[in-house]
Formats: C-alpha cells, sequence, structure tokens
C-alpha cells in the first residue's frame, strides 16, 4: 500500500501522515524531515536543499526523488509506505510513477487535505518545530522543550508571515496542478477536509482509504 499525502502547507499533512502510518502499519517517509536532517549535519544535499528551503522554494526533483527510490527499495518498505510531502509537482508526479514501476510497485491512492488560508496562516505562524526530531508543535513558544525526544523548539524560518505567503503561493502555482495531473492518469485520489479534531480527520482519510 503505497499511499500519497497531498495538500497546502499546514494543512496537517505531518501529523496526519504519522497518525494513518501508525493505523495501518506502515512506515511514513516525508522527505522534509530528511532534507531538515541533512541540513543540521551539513552535508552537500543539506546545503543545496537549505537555499531553497530559507526561500520557502520547492527542493530540486533530482534530491527528491534520488531519496524516494533508494528508500522504496529497502526491506522496511516492502508493505508500503505514506509519502508525506514527496510529491509537489506535476514532474514530481511523473517521477515517483515511473521510481513505481522501476520497482513494480504500484500507487495506491493520493489522500489531498485540504483547509482555506485562514486557518493555514493561524496554523503555521503558530507553530514550533523541534530542531533534533522535526516535530511539529502549535500553542509553544521557541525555546520550550519537545515532549518526544527532548530538544529544543525552534520557529523555523519558513514559518515566518512573508515566508508562509511565499510557501502558499508555491504551493498554488506548482503543486496544485498535480491534483489535475493525478485525475488525469487515473489515480484513486480522494479529498480529506482538514479542519476539525485530529481523530475526526484520521478517520475522514481512513473512510476515504476503505480501512
Amino acid at each position: 500500500m503505497i499511499i500519497v499525502l497531498l495538500g497546502p502547507p499546514g494543512a496537517g499533512k505531518g501529523t496526519q501522515g504519522e497518525l494513518l502510518a501508525e493505523k495501518l502499519g506502515v512506515p511514513r517517509l516525508a522527505t522534509g524531515d530528511v532534507l531538515r536532517a541533512a541540513v543540521r549535519e551539513g552535508t552537500t544535499l543539506g546545503l543545496e536543499a537549505q537555499e531553497y528551503m530559507d526561500r520557502g522554494d520547492l527542493v530540486p526533483d533530482t534530491v527528491i526523488l534520488g531519496i524516494i527510490k533508494q528508500t522504496l527499495a529497502s526491506p522496511e518498505m516492502a508493505h508500503g509506505v505514506i509519502l508525506d510531502g514527496v510529491v509537489r509537482t506535476e514532474r514530481q508526479a511523473e517521477g515517483l510513477q515511473w521510481v513505481l514501476k522501476e520497482l513494480f510497485r504500484e500507487l495506491h491512492a493520493v489522500l489531498l487535505f485540504e483547509a482555506d488560508d485562514d486557518e493555514l496562516v493561524r496554523r503555521l505562524s503558530g507553530r514550533v518545530t523541534c530542531e533534533k526530531c522535526s516535530t511539529p508543535f502549535t500553542g509553544r513558544e521557541p525555546g520550550s522543550i519537545c515532549d518526544k525526544c527532548g530538544g529544543t523548539l525552534v520557529r523555523r524560518s519558513d514559518d515566518e508571515p512573508e515566508a508562509i505567503q511565499r510557501r502558499l503561493a508555491v504551493y498554488r502555482d506548482q503543486t496544485a496542478p498535480v491534483i489535475d495531473w493525478y485525475k488525469r492518469n487515473g489515480a484513486r485520489l480522494c479529498t480529506v477536509n482538514a479542519i476539525g479534531a485530529l481523530d475526526e480527520v484520521t478517520r475522514r482519510a481512513l473512510d476515504c482509504l476503505g480501512a
């Protein structure tokens, strides 16, 4: 079972991806977390990715798809995976389709999480992220301690007001057309209302998957 998560920044894909992974018994692959880890480690990939992420831009397709192909080929992904933040452009969707064909895998479904802009801005502007494990939190102050790993919570540069607007603009210009691409290519696409209690949103997503 391979599931792609789509939706604007702030729609809760990361949180719902973790909950769905737990419910379905498959791992969650969030390339954003992988890239941020590379930034912290100062790798060549991390230095390249940091320039894009600091501006709120998308990381190049070659970086994203290279990570995905290598990871999907690992034994841990044999029974399926939830791909969070992997497909953000039509080219990435095409690239993922090609990667899956090479690995003799199939896409099970695409879940599109939706929320209005006011809600997205409210969520992102009030978010802090653990600098160690990248877990996001809302309603917490920078400098607080992460409940998950004990790391320090910081406000990411791309969660500042100007960066949020850039990120939403990038989503509309580059990612939203992916929805039409999946429709044209016959993918099982389901829209999930991302506003509401966490368990309610999770249930909506599971209903879409028939789980």
